[in-house]
């Protein structure tokens, strides 16, 4: 990856699962290149493969087979120390679930980050909170909040470390279109406002109309016919 404008490179990435005596192909030979400061929302038809592409893509699912370069480090020939290291202090995660820890407040949840790393920070997560508009909860258990307010949390969560790429799965698949369409402006505002780089997974078509490309993925390949870039 020798152009400083990409910020993560796949080539040829292939993934199959067994499941009884058939395998599946799920990833069929995908190679994409994410420019640095992009947003990209990739679409698809359920089991096309777009959630297993989003998790290769972040190191989190190793590949049968292809590479995945982040900021000059291949993900899957790097050691595991410093891949989840990678994953902890340069990418973010936003997921459908929230998975917040019902114990813990929304401060706390916030910082739990923080405190894998080793540098437990009070006061970054309140300005996390404060930028997702939830300082006057940060007090509150996860079952004292809404759905959507769950999810600004878990965003607020997936910045704390200041991130360079976030990576959202289905991050409106438990809310109503508006909340929906509200979790999305404000992902778009963060990554847009910080200059940080997006990929969401998302079944809505008509909200990967907002980020800056859309990518199709059809039976375990990128569709070159529709995939474009998306109206802003």
């Amino acid at each position: 990856m020798t152009d400083p404008d990409i910020h993560l490179a796949a080539c040829d990435l292939r993934r199959s699962f067994k499941i009884g005596p058939r395998q599946i192909d799920v990833l069929r030979g995908i190679s994409l290149n994410v420019r640095r400061g992009e947003s990209i929302f990739l679409i698809g038809a359920s089991g096309a493969g777009k959630t297993t592409l989003l998790y290769t893509l972040a190191g989190l699912e190793r590949p049968d087979s292809g590479s995945v370069n982040f900021e000059g480090h291949d993900l899957y020939k790097t050691s595991e120390r410093q891949a989840a290291r990678l994953r902890n202090e340069r990418m973010g995660f936003v997921f459908q679930g929230y998975f917040l820890l019902p114990e813990l407040t929304a401060l706390e949840n916030v910082m739990l980050p923080t405190m894998i790393g080793g540098c437990a920070s009070r006061q970054a997560a309140e300005n996390a909170l404060d930028r997702v508009g939830l300082g006057g909860r940060r007090n509150h258990l996860p079952a004292e909040m809404s759905g959507g307010e769950q999810q600004r949390v878990a965003i607020a969560r997936a910045l704390i470390n200041d991130p360079t790429i976030l990576f959202a799965d289905e991050p409106t698949g438990n809310l109503d279109s508006k909340t929906g369409e509200t979790i999305v402006d404000l992902l778009l505002a963060l990554v847009r406002e910080n200059q940080k780089t997006l990929l969401v997974v998302t079944h809505d078509a008509r909200l990967a109309e907002r980020g800056d490309r859309k990518v199709e993925i059809v039976d375990g390949l990128i569709n070159q016919q529709t995939s474009s870039p998306a109206r802003l």
